[in-house]
This record gives structure tokens, sequence and C-alpha cells, in this order.
């Protein structure tokens, strides 16, 4: 099956002001962030996308925004992979959001937290799997089983898509850490997902498939850096 690029938008002002976005409306990328998304193109030149898809957040519009431009390529939005609804949390710091009781099971029981006024972190993982299995069949069909395409969603869903990747429970899904622009690809099989690069902020040049060759089933190329935030992805 194809391989899936997801990719984290860029470093935002909620990021950098230590506010939850969550999906309050008008969160931008900051200075960093739009230089971040301006080198992206050249991060995935050569590697040929059958589809961009998005979250329909600014943030993800932005960070795409270079790479439409340079390709000249369609984006579909899939509201699937929007951003985590943490309902009465959104745009609170996360230092005062730190002193909650339920701060302490998002951290260690997220498969049981339940945002105020929002959805569960298991609903949040729930819509956004179900949204990649899909367009894997759907871009297989339309464009053969090596192709490759693009997602770009937010941190805690990028994390939460990795963990099933990677047969993992949500509980453990904070371990997973990925930076703001970040590239993770994930290698989907018959049989079994492959993550074949996690949270790389690096050329990508040898994620392009080869050419007259069918990708391997399994890669042990990968890689982990990223922030450690326990909610909304990170810095």
């Amino acid at each position: 099956m194809p391989t899936l690029l997801l990719v984290r938008h860029g470093r935002s002002t909620a990021n950098t002001s230590g506010v939850l976005a969550g999906r309050t409306p008008g969160v931008e990328l900051d200075a960093l962030g739009a230089e971040q998304a301006r080198a992206l193109p050249d991060r995935l030149s050569g590697i040929p996308l059958a589809a961009v898809v998005r979250s329909p957040m600014l943030r993800c519009r932005q960070t795409l925004a270079p790479l439409v431009e340079q390709r000249g390529q369609a984006v579909e939005i899939e509201e699937r992979i929007n951003e985590c609804d943490y309902g009465q949390w959104s745009g609170r710091d996360l230092a005062g959001l730190g002193g909650e009781p339920l701060m302490a099971t998002v951290q260690q029981h997220p498969s049981a937290a339940v945002f105020p006024g929002g959805e569960s972190m298991r609903g949040m993982q729930q819509r956004a799997v179900e949204a990649v299995r899909e367009w894997n069949a759907r871009i297989e069909s339309e464009h053969g089983a090596e192709a490759v395409y693009l997602m770009c969603s937010h941190g805690d869903v990028i994390k939460s898509v990795v963990a099933d990747a990677l047969g993992m429970h949500l509980d453990l899904f904070q371990r997973i850490a990925v930076e703001t622009c970040s590239v993770t690809a994930v290698r989907y099989t018959p049989t079994r997902p492959y993550v074949v690069r996690l949270g790389e902020t690096g050329d990508l040049g040898s994620l392009a498939p080869p050419a007259g060759e069918s990708a391997p089933e399994q890669s042990d190329r990968g890689g982990s850096q990223g922030s450690q935030a326990a909610v909304g992805g990170g810095r």
C-alpha cells in the first residue's frame, strides 16, 4: 500500500506563546513557522505526491502554501485530521493547565481523557486512523501501491496515527514526539504498517519511490526527534 507523509504544521504563534490553540480560529504561523514552510518544497524535492491533504486549520494551509504554489497541486481538506477539539481548554495557557487534574490523565492515561466541552483523545485517534485507512485505499486504487501522498495535520493527531501504526496502545502515545514542520513517514503494506521516518526535519529524498521497483515491505530507516509536550503536540 502507499506511503503516507504526515507533516506537522510549522511553528505557530500559539506554540511560541505557550497557548493550547486547539481549534481557535486565526492562529497563524510565526516567523520561524513561515520559514519552515518555505523550506518544505526543497525537502520534498524529487518525491512525487499523488495527493496533498490537510486539516482545515489556517496554520496547515499556510504550511502547505509554498509547496502548493511550487507544484501547482490541488489540496483537499480532510476534517477527520483536524486538531483535537480541546473544548474549554482551547486558548488557555499550557502552564495554567498543568495544575488541572485532567492533565495527569492526559499524560498517563490518555485513552480515558475527555476534554470539557470537547472530544476524547480516543475519539481523535479513531477518526484520524479511519481517515488514513480510507485515503490509503483511495490512493492505491487511483495511483498504485507505490504512490506517496501527504497529510498536513497536528501534533497529537500525528502521534495518535503513529501509535496505531506501531501497534501501541493510545496510553503510550505521549512517548512519541514530532517537531513543528517535521515529516513522519508510514508505509502501509497488506500485512502491517512500518514507520520509516519519525519527526524528520532534514532531507527526505530517500523516500522517493524507486523507479521500476517495488518498495520494500520493511525498512529500518527512521529517527526520533522533537518536543515532548503532554498535550497540543509540542512547541
